[in-house]
């Protein structure tokens, strides 16, 4: 498999766009790079009449009639791309997605980090579009949407039985462009319809600050800088003089793969397991390692990760590295359980296909696509806790850090 330096972007990212990968992410997807069609082999099954496919496509090419406007004979290109679209959605993954030409440009426009739209992520939960989160100062975070929210209309069309790529389509658009959004918001019993302007979103990376000898840092995305953005804010950390460190990773969905290695290795020996990518058995297992920068082997720190379910991808495997070596305790709600990595592969033509390869294990195996990462502490913030500007789970962390 051919790797580039794309990947791991988390969920799907509507800017509006979602990909988020997240779409940004949408991953932690690990997006490797693109890897012709033309070498992958393949044996055409043995017990599969594809004589039935030629023989539908020839009844319809001989006897569909247009029936009214909307109707028309799609081209021969059409057609396939058609069939590979349903050969695609028969897998049932929603991080599995045939992009034709036009789509795959749009995609590959999205994982660039800056896009028009209304800045939230989103993932597929139980069958249902849900937002991860909502960027800060983003139109979606303006707007009052919250994380679990479930888009269930983007303006007149619903979303059931929408891929998560079909439902960013919809969302979509020029700024300016207004886009309505109709969400089913959980112990909400009417829906919520919400007008969002579209605009350019530039996705936020990381901020500090330190208070009563706590520091905190606020990583919302895994960008390809965040690395270096996170050692400089250590860097003010250990300047300090604090020994009791809490890094936010609520409502980030995610990013590149390295950049969580990378943050990772600040708090771990070398060679200690970050994240597995498991293959189960079609290829050898990718184990990705702490590079050892392990900045406080000679300082004792007392750390709290702060997660809840707009938490995906990247964020969980740093925190599921960070808790499970004993570095920190993981303060919040559960994560959103995003732990597959993904392939796109050229079919030619500017055609591409996003193939679900592998999944993310943490450091004791397991699947973080099981049901996300289960916090040490839990501690819930419900909407009328924002609203208040109220946050029982950095109360948390701050109880457990004052007893260490």
């Amino acid at each position: 498999m051919n790797s580039s330096k794309l990947k791991a972007l988390g969920v799907f990212l509507v800017v509006a766009l979602a990909f988020g990968f997240g779409m940004y992410a949408g991953v932690s997807e690990r997006v490797s790079g693109l890897v012709s069609a033309q070498t992958v082999s393949g044996v055409q099954p043995a017990n599969v009449d594809f004589a039935k496919f030629w023989q539908a496509w020839s009844l319809l090419q001989n006897n569909f009639v247009e029936t009214h406007a909307s109707s028309s004979v799609p081209s021969d290109n059409e057609k396939l791309y058609g069939a590979i679209k349903g050969l695609t959605e028969s897998y049932g993954d929603p991080y599995t997605t045939f992009f034709p030409p036009v789509e795959a440009k749009q995609f590959a426009e999205a994982i660039s980090g800056s896009f028009g739209g209304v800045g939230m992520e989103m993932g597929d939960k139980d069958g249902a579009i849900v937002v991860i989160a909502p960027l800060k100062n983003s139109p979606a975070e303006r707007a009052g949407i919250l994380t679990g929210d479930a888009v269930i209309m983007v303006d007149a069309t619903s979303t059931a039985g929408l891929s998560v790529d079909d439902a960013v389509k919809l969302i979509r658009g020029p700024k300016g462009e207004s886009v309505k959004l109709t969400l089913k918001r959980p112990g909400v019993d009417d829906p919520i319809v919400v007008n969002i302007v579209r605009d350019t979103i530039s996705i936020p990376l990381i901020v500090s600050s330190d208070k009563n000898g706590v520091f905190t840092i606020e990583l919302y995305s895994f960008s390809q800088n965040s690395g270096e953005l996170f050692r400089q804010e250590l860097r003010k950390f250990i300047q300090s003089g604090d020994s009791k460190l809490i890094l936010d990773l609520r409502g980030n969905p995610g990013g590149y793969l390295e950049a969580a290695v990378q943050m990772a290795s600040f708090f771990l020996p070398v060679g200690e397991t970050v994240v597995t990518e498991d293959y189960k058995g079609k290829q050898e297992n990718i184990v990705h390692r702490s590079l050892g920068y392990n900045v406080f082997a000679k300082k004792k720190i007392s750390m709290v990760v702060l997660a809840n379910q707009g938490s995906a991808s990247a964020s969980e495997i740093l925190a599921g590295a960070l808790q499970q070596h004993g570095v920190a305790k993981l303060v919040g709600t559960r994560t959103f359980g995003k732990g597959s990595v993904q392939q796109l592969l050229e079919l030619g033509g500017g055609a591409e296909l996003k193939v679900t390869v592998a999944r993310w294990l943490t450091p004791n195996g397991t699947s973080i696509s099981d049901g996300g990462l289960t916090p040490d502490i839990e501690a819930a913030r419900t909407k009328e806790d924002v609203e208040a500007g109220r946050d029982p789970q950095m109360d948390a962390a701050l109880k457990w850090l004052a007893k260490q």
